[in-house]
């Protein structure tokens, strides 16, 4: 007899609230009724909860895999599984975000919502196939054409700015004008940066996954030092070398942001001596991310040939990155709810997802158009490439 593992299949409840919404659209359509929003609201509180109460939790549908589309159907699930993404797309938030802006190139955020609506709301198990959603990732990044693996981490990168170009709040971005705010204590200065990335990057995209890195340069001639403040939509993090076999996410992280010499033909011009001097250079995090996206450097830049499968143990809830931050006070404690995985070689390798269901809080294993339920004892393995992690305090946990 096939193990229970293999022989699972999903089922969802025969006829979710759904069937109702194209109905629903109509009446979203009579602008300035407050009913049609209500309504949405109230459609869409029903069928997360009858979700949230049938013993089948809904959001557990297969991807067809269209050739080698693995790292992709990885990246979907977890994004699927990403809550306030989920929500952005089943109440159809992102309409509002395209209609305010007459903009022409809508349908990547179009079909990735579609997408993730019939992976909600599929009253059956059958595996989806993304087609409509692959035509307009490759008409957004032609890299992604044709039937190639690719990288998972690359494929969320292009993805996520695909997705946020379309639903950027900012129409008219204005004019770069250069300021000056070297003069400003650092803490006012990184807001000052943030407020000015927001004037032209601003979309809901942002406000989930964008944080704020702060790198400080010190002279180690004249000890002065000058900060940068730079948004960033994950962290590459360096796998940290150990004599045995396992390294932790915080050894991870602590690699990430140690102190670096500066020094020989790396020499940075010191603001103050007005010449090339030796520096080292340090990283905080300046602003935390509600999405924290961790990708694990498996692959050697230089030639993707070799991979490192070092166990890196990460935790499962409360992730304290609070030693990181530029700040005392910050909120900084992480609970992961998806990981993307990567086993084989990069010759030959494969892409699944590990993913916690939002509503159930159980642990689920995507590989393309299988769903398989799993124990959270087996999240954590030497396959681990992409780990996504959400702000506790604004988590289900």
């Amino acid at each position: 007899m096939p193990s229970m593992r293999q022989s699972y299949t999903v089922t969802v409840p025969e006829e979710p609230p759904a069937a109702a919404f194209p109905f629903l659209k109509q009446e979203m359509r009579r602008k300035g009724s407050m009913s049609g929003s209500v309504l949405v609201s109230t459609f869409v509180g029903l069928l997360i909860n009858q979700a949230k109460n049938s013993k089948s939790a809904q959001g557990l549908v297969g991807l067809k895999n269209l050739g080698n589309t693995c790292f992709m159907n990885s990246i979907l699930q977890c994004l699927s599984n990403t809550h306030s993404l989920r929500d952005y797309c089943l109440h159809n938030s992102h309409r509002r975000d395209l209609n305010n802006n007459s903009r022409t190139n809508t349908a990547l955020m179009e079909e990735f919502a579609k997408l993730m609506q019939t992976m909600w709301t599929s009253s059956s198990s059958e595996a989806v196939s993304p087609s409509e959603f692959k035509t307009q990732i490759q008409r957004y990044a032609p890299r992604f054409v044709g039937y190639n693996q690719q990288d998972a981490q690359e494929f969320l990168r292009f993805l996520l700015d695909g997705l946020h170009n379309e639903v950027n709040r900012v129409t008219v971005r204005p004019r770069g004008t250069v300021e000056d705010f070297d003069h400003l204590p650092d803490e006012e200065k990184g807001k000052k940066m943030w407020s000015k990335y927001l004037e032209r990057e601003d979309s809901k995209i942002v406000d989930l996954f964008v944080g704020q890195l702060k790198s400080s340069l010190t002279c180690s001639h004249c000890g002065f030092c000058s900060t940068v403040f730079d948004p960033f939509w994950d962290l590459s993090l360096p796998i940290a070398k150990k004599g045995y076999g396992e390294v932790s996410l915080m050894d991870c992280m602590r690699l990430f942001t140690k102190e670096d010499v500066l020094d020989g033909d790396e020499k940075p011009t010191c603001y103050r001596c007005k010449a090339r001097r030796r520096c080292t250079k340090k990283f905080t995090i300046q602003k935390f991310p509600k999405i924290l996206v961790l990708h694990l450097k498996r692959f050697s830049e230089a030639r993707r040939t070799s991979k490192l499968s070092t166990f890196v143990n990460f935790p499962m809830k409360d992730l304290d990155l609070r030693e990181f931050a530029s700040e005392n006070s910050i909120n900084a404690v992480y609970n992961l709810y998806a990981v993307s995985n990567h086993s084989g070689t990069t010759m030959g390798g494969h892409y699944t997802a590990y993913c916690r269901n939002p509503n159930s809080g159980e642990w689920y294993t995507f590989n393309d158009s299988r769903v398989t339920p799993m124990s959270s004892s087996q999240v954590r393995s030497s396959d681990a490439y992409v780990l996504f992690y959400e702000l506790a305090s604004s988590s289900r946990m």
